[in-house]
Protein backbone atom coordinates (compact mmCIF):
# COMPACT_ATOMS: atom_id res chain seq x y z
CA UNK A 1 0.00 0.00 0.00
CA UNK A 2 2.50 2.13 0.79
CA UNK A 3 4.55 2.05 -2.50
CA UNK A 4 1.10 2.79 -4.40
CA UNK A 5 0.46 5.78 -2.26
CA UNK A 6 4.04 6.51 -2.95
CA UNK A 7 3.49 6.23 -6.42
CA UNK A 8 0.52 8.22 -6.56
CA UNK A 9 2.16 11.28 -4.57
CA UNK A 10 4.46 11.19 -6.92
CA UNK A 11 2.42 11.73 -9.94
CA UNK A 12 0.72 14.08 -8.45
CA UNK A 13 3.86 16.83 -7.12
CA UNK A 14 5.73 15.87 -10.63
CA UNK A 15 3.37 17.22 -12.59
CA UNK A 16 0.78 20.39 -12.06
CA UNK A 17 -2.00 18.37 -10.32
CA UNK A 18 -1.40 18.33 -6.73
CA UNK A 19 0.05 22.38 -7.17
CA UNK A 20 -3.06 23.25 -8.86
CA UNK A 21 -5.03 21.28 -6.56
CA UNK A 22 -3.51 23.16 -4.03
CA UNK A 23 -3.52 26.41 -5.32
CA UNK A 24 -7.26 26.11 -6.15
CA UNK A 25 -7.94 24.95 -2.85
CA UNK A 26 -6.28 27.89 -1.31
CA UNK A 27 -7.81 29.97 -3.51
CA UNK A 28 -11.33 29.09 -2.38
CA UNK A 29 -10.18 29.57 0.95
CA UNK A 30 -9.58 32.35 1.00
CA UNK A 31 -12.18 33.84 -1.05
CA UNK A 32 -14.22 32.24 1.64
CA UNK A 33 -11.82 33.24 4.26
CA UNK A 34 -12.79 36.91 3.11
CA UNK A 35 -16.78 36.88 2.40
CA UNK A 36 -17.06 34.74 5.91
CA UNK A 37 -14.67 36.23 8.49
CA UNK A 38 -13.23 39.25 7.59
CA UNK A 39 -16.39 40.80 6.28
CA UNK A 40 -18.10 40.27 9.20
CA UNK A 41 -15.81 40.78 11.34
CA UNK A 42 -16.15 37.23 13.07
CA UNK A 43 -13.28 35.17 14.49
CA UNK A 44 -15.36 32.26 13.98
CA UNK A 45 -13.54 30.11 10.94
CA UNK A 46 -16.39 27.39 10.85
CA UNK A 47 -18.07 28.88 8.25
CA UNK A 48 -15.34 28.75 6.25
CA UNK A 49 -14.62 25.60 6.50
CA UNK A 50 -18.21 24.37 5.81
CA UNK A 51 -18.39 26.73 2.42
CA UNK A 52 -14.91 25.95 1.62
CA UNK A 53 -16.54 21.87 1.98
CA UNK A 54 -19.46 22.70 0.28
CA UNK A 55 -18.24 24.12 -2.80
CA UNK A 56 -14.10 23.54 -3.12
CA UNK A 57 -15.33 19.72 -2.83
CA UNK A 58 -17.18 19.66 -5.87
CA UNK A 59 -13.91 21.25 -7.91
CA UNK A 60 -11.29 19.45 -5.85
CA UNK A 61 -12.41 15.72 -5.70
CA UNK A 62 -12.95 15.14 -9.35
CA UNK A 63 -9.56 16.60 -10.35
CA UNK A 64 -7.77 14.43 -7.68
CA UNK A 65 -9.75 11.03 -8.57
CA UNK A 66 -10.69 10.79 -11.90
CA UNK A 67 -6.92 9.49 -13.11
CA UNK A 68 -6.43 6.81 -10.31
CA UNK A 69 -8.19 4.09 -12.57
CA UNK A 70 -8.91 5.76 -15.62
CA UNK A 71 -5.42 6.62 -16.65
CA UNK A 72 -4.20 3.31 -15.77
CA UNK A 73 -6.88 1.42 -17.98
CA UNK A 74 -6.28 3.98 -21.17
CA UNK A 75 -2.57 4.06 -20.46
CA UNK A 76 -2.69 -0.03 -20.73
CA UNK A 77 -0.94 -0.16 -17.68
CA UNK A 78 -4.16 -1.50 -15.38
CA UNK A 79 -2.98 -5.17 -16.28
CA UNK A 80 0.11 -4.36 -14.08
CA UNK A 81 -2.08 -3.47 -11.34
CA UNK A 82 -4.39 -6.45 -12.03
CA UNK A 83 -1.20 -8.77 -11.60
CA UNK A 84 0.54 -7.30 -8.92
CA UNK A 85 1.20 -9.01 -6.30
CA UNK A 86 0.26 -6.36 -3.89
CA UNK A 87 -4.06 -6.83 -3.07
CA UNK A 88 -6.36 -5.06 -4.87
CA UNK A 89 -7.62 -3.50 -1.27
CA UNK A 90 -4.35 -2.03 -0.74
CA UNK A 91 -3.97 -0.77 -4.45
CA UNK A 92 -7.49 0.87 -4.05
CA UNK A 93 -6.50 2.20 -0.93
CA UNK A 94 -3.61 3.35 -1.86
CA UNK A 95 -4.59 5.30 -4.28
CA UNK A 96 -7.63 7.33 -1.85
CA UNK A 97 -5.08 7.73 0.93
CA UNK A 98 -2.69 9.36 -1.35
CA UNK A 99 -5.20 11.74 -2.89
CA UNK A 100 -7.02 12.48 0.80
CA UNK A 101 -3.02 13.51 1.52
CA UNK A 102 -3.27 15.67 -0.59
CA UNK A 103 -6.44 17.44 0.74
CA UNK A 104 -4.64 16.75 4.33
CA UNK A 105 -1.91 19.08 3.38
CA UNK A 106 -4.33 21.74 1.88
CA UNK A 107 -5.84 21.66 5.60
CA UNK A 108 -2.10 22.06 7.10
CA UNK A 109 -1.78 25.30 5.06
CA UNK A 110 -4.91 26.76 5.87
CA UNK A 111 -4.52 26.94 9.96
CA UNK A 112 -2.57 29.91 8.55
CA UNK A 113 -6.02 31.88 9.10
CA UNK A 114 -6.13 30.55 12.72
CA UNK A 115 -3.15 32.43 12.96
CA UNK A 116 -4.32 35.54 10.72
CA UNK A 117 -7.66 35.69 12.97
CA UNK A 118 -5.49 35.47 16.30
CA UNK A 119 -4.10 39.21 16.07
CA UNK A 120 -8.22 40.35 15.76
CA UNK A 121 -9.55 38.09 18.42
CA UNK A 122 -9.61 34.75 19.94
CA UNK A 123 -10.70 32.28 18.01
CA UNK A 124 -12.12 28.89 19.12
CA UNK A 125 -9.29 26.42 18.47
CA UNK A 126 -11.34 23.33 19.39
CA UNK A 127 -13.92 24.58 16.74
CA UNK A 128 -11.48 24.96 14.15
CA UNK A 129 -10.12 21.41 14.92
CA UNK A 130 -13.72 19.63 15.02
CA UNK A 131 -14.06 21.81 11.58
CA UNK A 132 -10.87 20.33 10.00
CA UNK A 133 -11.14 16.57 11.55
CA UNK A 134 -14.70 16.88 9.74
CA UNK A 135 -13.23 18.07 6.55
CA UNK A 136 -11.09 14.97 6.64
CA UNK A 137 -13.56 12.70 7.01
CA UNK A 138 -16.20 14.16 4.44
CA UNK A 139 -13.13 14.33 2.32
CA UNK A 140 -12.73 10.73 2.85
CA UNK A 141 -16.17 9.71 1.63
CA UNK A 142 -16.05 12.31 -1.53
CA UNK A 143 -12.85 10.69 -2.71
CA UNK A 144 -14.04 7.28 -2.47
CA UNK A 145 -16.89 7.53 -4.70
CA UNK A 146 -14.52 9.70 -7.04
CA UNK A 147 -12.10 6.75 -7.27
CA UNK A 148 -15.18 4.35 -7.74
CA UNK A 149 -16.36 6.46 -10.38
CA UNK A 150 -12.78 6.19 -12.19
CA UNK A 151 -12.46 3.17 -12.05
CA UNK A 152 -15.94 2.31 -14.11
CA UNK A 153 -14.71 3.92 -17.19
CA UNK A 154 -11.22 4.55 -18.94
CA UNK A 155 -12.14 8.69 -20.01
CA UNK A 156 -11.39 10.65 -17.05
CA UNK A 157 -13.23 13.28 -18.40
CA UNK A 158 -16.54 10.93 -17.07
CA UNK A 159 -15.24 10.14 -14.69
CA UNK A 160 -14.92 13.71 -13.14
CA UNK A 161 -18.45 14.64 -14.88
CA UNK A 162 -20.11 11.44 -12.97
CA UNK A 163 -17.95 12.77 -9.67
CA UNK A 164 -19.43 16.02 -10.30
CA UNK A 165 -22.85 15.20 -10.76
CA UNK A 166 -23.04 12.95 -7.73
CA UNK A 167 -21.81 15.25 -5.06
CA UNK A 168 -23.94 18.33 -6.86
CA UNK A 169 -26.84 16.48 -6.18
CA UNK A 170 -26.26 14.94 -3.14
CA UNK A 171 -26.96 18.21 -2.23
CA UNK A 172 -30.14 18.02 -3.21
CA UNK A 173 -31.51 14.64 -2.22
CA UNK A 174 -32.75 15.64 1.12
CA UNK A 175 -35.08 18.18 -0.48
CA UNK A 176 -35.86 15.32 -3.07
CA UNK A 177 -36.51 12.62 -0.67
CA UNK A 178 -36.21 12.33 3.04
CA UNK A 179 -35.23 8.93 2.22
CA UNK A 180 -32.81 9.40 0.46
CA UNK A 181 -31.06 11.96 3.22
CA UNK A 182 -28.16 9.25 3.37
CA UNK A 183 -26.89 10.22 0.27
CA UNK A 184 -26.36 13.97 1.38
CA UNK A 185 -22.87 14.06 2.70
CA UNK A 186 -23.16 17.83 3.60
CA UNK A 187 -26.03 16.65 6.19
CA UNK A 188 -22.79 14.57 7.85
CA UNK A 189 -20.78 17.47 8.06
CA UNK A 190 -23.03 20.15 9.24
CA UNK A 191 -22.54 19.11 13.37
CA UNK A 192 -18.35 19.46 12.59
CA UNK A 193 -19.05 22.64 11.53
CA UNK A 194 -20.30 23.84 14.44
CA UNK A 195 -17.96 22.22 16.67
CA UNK A 196 -19.62 19.16 17.98
CA UNK A 197 -18.15 15.53 16.96
CA UNK A 198 -21.05 13.23 16.50
CA UNK A 199 -20.15 9.77 16.43
CA UNK A 200 -23.21 9.02 14.41
CA UNK A 201 -21.78 11.29 11.92
CA UNK A 202 -18.55 9.49 12.13
CA UNK A 203 -19.85 6.38 11.58
CA UNK A 204 -21.89 6.81 8.50
CA UNK A 205 -19.13 9.21 6.78
CA UNK A 206 -16.80 6.24 7.09
CA UNK A 207 -19.54 3.88 6.48
CA UNK A 208 -19.68 5.65 3.21
CA UNK A 209 -16.51 5.69 2.13
CA UNK A 210 -16.50 1.60 3.16
CA UNK A 211 -19.37 0.92 0.91
CA UNK A 212 -17.30 3.09 -2.16
CA UNK A 213 -13.86 1.34 -1.33
CA UNK A 214 -15.62 -2.27 -1.57
CA UNK A 215 -17.57 -1.07 -4.56
CA UNK A 216 -14.35 -0.30 -6.16
CA UNK A 217 -12.39 -3.08 -5.45
CA UNK A 218 -15.34 -5.63 -6.65
CA UNK A 219 -15.66 -3.51 -10.08
CA UNK A 220 -11.17 -3.91 -10.21
CA UNK A 221 -11.53 -7.83 -9.38
CA UNK A 222 -14.10 -8.25 -11.83
CA UNK A 223 -12.06 -6.95 -14.28
CA UNK A 224 -9.37 -9.15 -13.23
CA UNK A 225 -11.46 -11.73 -13.80
CA UNK A 226 -12.85 -10.94 -17.28
CA UNK A 227 -8.59 -10.09 -18.27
Amino acid sequence: MLAVMKKELKSYFFSPIGYVVIGIFLLCFSVFFYLTVLSYGSVDLSTLYYYTALYGLIIIVPILTMRTFAEERKNGTEQLLLTSPTGMFKVVLGKLLSALLVIVITLLISFMFFFIVMYFGAPNIITTLVSMLGFVLLSLAALSFGVFASSLTENQVIAGVITVAFLIISLFIPDISSKLAGFSLMNYYTNFAQGVISIENIISLLLFSVVFISLTIIVMQRRKLVK
